[in-house]
Order: C-alpha cells, then sequence, then structure tokens
C-alpha cells in the first residue's frame, strides 16, 4: 500500500506421486490448494479494500516457483521460523534459499508478527483502526563501506521515507589489531562520505550513524532491537551454483527479531 503496487499472493503446490493415479484425490488436492490461495487473498482483501490483490497458484516446489516470481518481480516477501532452539539449526530453508538466490529485493518476515509490530507501543486504548496514526519503529542499514552499493542504501533510505521514521545506519569494523581510535576514526569518515550524496537525495529522512567494532552479524542484530526493519546486502555471485547469503546476512535473519530486507547488487 505504501509502494502504491498491486500485491500477488503466490501458493506453490505439488501433485503427491502415488503408486496409481487417483484423479478424484488429485482433484481434491488441487481444490484444497486452491481454496488455501482464495482465502489468504480474500483475507487481504476484506483487511485492505483499496488494494489490488491477486492470486496465483503455481505448480511447482516451492524454491523455483518462488524464484520464477522474483524474476518478474520488485520485492518478494516470505515468511521465516528464524532460528530453531535445537542445536542452532536453521528452520525455514526455503526462505533462506529464496533469499540467497532471488534477483529481486526479498524481505522476510518472522512468523506471528503483525501490522502493528510495525509501530511503536500504542497507547492503552487506542483502537486498531488507529495504528497507521502510531510512529513507525526506525529502520536499520547494515552498511559495510568496503563493498557499499547504491541498492542496500537506496532501499534503506526509501522504506524509512515512507515511513516516515528514522533510519539508523550501523557500520561495523573488526578489531584493527591496534590501530585503536585512528581506525574508527577513518571508518566514521568514510561513513560520513558515503552518505552524504543520500542526504541530499533525501533531505526528511532523519538518519543516526553508528560506527562500533566487533563482529558485524553480532553487532549489526544488536543494532536492530526495537527496529521496524533491518536492510542488508547480498552481492551477487554471477554463478548460480554460489549464490548465497554472506555471513552477516545469514546472522540476521536468524536472529533479529524484526523483519530483514536482503537486497542483491553486483
Amino acid at each position: 500500500m505504501r509502494r502504491g503496487a498491486e500485491l500477488v499472493v503466490v501458493h506453490a503446490w505439488v501433485t503427491q506421486v502415488r503408486s496409481a493415479p487417483l484423479a478424484t484425490r488429485d482433484s481434491t488436492e488441487r481444490g484444497w490448494a486452491e481454496r488455501v490461495l482464495r482465502e489468504a487473498v480474500d483475507s487481504v482483501r476484506a483487511a485492505h479494500p483499496t488494494l489490488a490483490v491477486t492470486g496465483r497458484l503455481i505448480t511447482e516446489s516451492p524454491v523455483p516457483a518462488l524464484l520464477s516470481v522474483a524474476a518478474e518481480t520488485d520485492t518478494l516477501v516470505v515468511g521465516t521460523l528464524g532460528l530453531g532452539r535445537a542445536a542452532g539449526v536453521l528452520v525455514g530453508s526455503v526462505s533462506l534459499r529464496v533469499a540467497g538466490r532471488a534477483p529481486c529485493s526479498v524481505v522476510l518476515v518472522r512468523a506471528g508478527r503483525g501490522a502493528a509490530d510495525e509501530h511503536l507501543p500504542a497507547a492503552p486504548g487506542l483502537a486498531p483502526d488507529e495504528i497507521p496514526s502510531i510512529p513507525y519503529r526506525a529502520v536499520v542499514l547494515g552498511l559495510d563501506v568496503d563493498s557499499a552499493c547504491d541498492e542496500p542504501i537506496g532501499f534503506a533510505f526509501e522504506a524509512a521515507r515512507r515511513r516516515r521514521t528514522e533510519l539508523r545506519v550501523c557500520h561495523v569494523h573488526e578489531p584493527d589489531g591496534g590501530a585503536g581510535p585512528e581506525g574508527a576514526a577513518a571508518a566514521e569518515h568514510a561513513v560520513i562520505a558515503l552518505l552524504r550524496p543520500w542526504h541530499e537525495k533525501y533531505p526528511d529522512v532523519s538518519v543516526a550513524t553508528t560506527v562500533t567494532e566487533g563482529r558485524a552479524g553480532d553487532e549489526l542484530v544488536r543494532a536492530t532491537d526495537g527496529a521496524g526493519l533491518v536492510v542488508v546486502g547480498r552481492r551477487i555471485s554471477g554463478s548460480r551454483l554460489g549464490e548465497r547469503l554472506g555471513q552477516v546476512a545469514h546472522a540476521v535473519v536468524q536472529h533479529a527479531e524484526c523483519p530483514v530486507a536482503v537486497v542483491p547488487h553486483d
């Protein structure tokens, strides 16, 4: 709705392989898949009657189906369960594989989150239809000055502009073996120089920058506390077999409680 774009709700459905074909069973399975999609589309239309919504049923396994959709869309939104409690096993491998290979930006939303979670806590007694008037939580951008590209930065600034909220830019540099304050100062100057043209392009966006030393994934996850969205980049390798999330993006997807936007760049 903020983008003024159409929403396409996609459901991937694969016929179960059986030793003997049963037309009635296959028909029932497809009917169930169509019903799942129809109910999802109807629920969105009921909540947002002015939004253009269509449904699309794809006879394919989830990852190829979503990647085929990603090739013709601006942003793909998928759900994720995040990090499992047992031995750090990632739950939601479909989301992870799609985020690591999609040609478009992928936003991963933690299961159980709703529209109200995008906003700051509401005052007691505030009605649900008053939620849009409550300020949005901040947008966080994980910035690597050594491989910074326009796509993730632009996505973050535009997201903050649409929400009319603060953009928090977080840059983490690794311990530099004794460079001390000089290393931190150099990093701060690099961040300021890199963001200067973006301040000019988005003068209405309030920006706060943080430069810290440590492990990038850990520090960025900490920076997302209380945020409404975190934006990280993913370098396109040029080889399909080599496409994957980097270590920082992987850590944020696993551990951040807020939605995570993974933005591909060259």
